[in-house]
């Protein structure tokens, strides 16, 4: 079982937590799209905090003996599904920043090749 002493660690800590996510999102640091992620992890730690009778099926369930193991096996999770969120997010815009690249030279290239035909034009 957690001891209560955690468990009201926990409590302090999502409120903590929720309180800089929802800080973020006011300031427009984050979009609401990935703001959802960190709050689902948020839900799911304050569930863990509110019911730890979860916590503790989940460690029999999986063969961890103590429930604060469980808790961190639990945020290990939590975070490497935002890292592999974080990752696809980046690689996209990886790809659209070379496409707008790409599209950029491109257009330098015609408006190069204009200038020249225009100053060809003009002599």
């Amino acid at each position: 079982m957690i001891s209560t002493t955690l468990r009201i660690a926990m409590l302090v800590a999502v409120a903590v937590y929720f309180y800089l996510v929802l800080r973020l999102l006011k300031k427009k640091s984050l979009n609401l799209k990935y703001t959802l992620l960190w709050l689902l992890s948020g839900i799911i730690m304050l569930i863990l905090a509110v019911f730890p009778q979860i916590l503790n099926g989940f460690a029999t369930a999986v063969g961890i003996y103590e429930p604060t193991n469980a808790l961190f096996a639990v945020i290990f999770f939590c975070i490497i599904i935002i890292l592999m969120s974080l990752t696809a997010i980046v690689s996209k815009l990886n790809e659209k920043s070379k496409r707008l690249i790409q599209s950029i030279a491109l257009l330098e290239k015609r408006v190069r090749i204009l200038e020249n035909e225009k100053d060809g034009d003009e002599k």
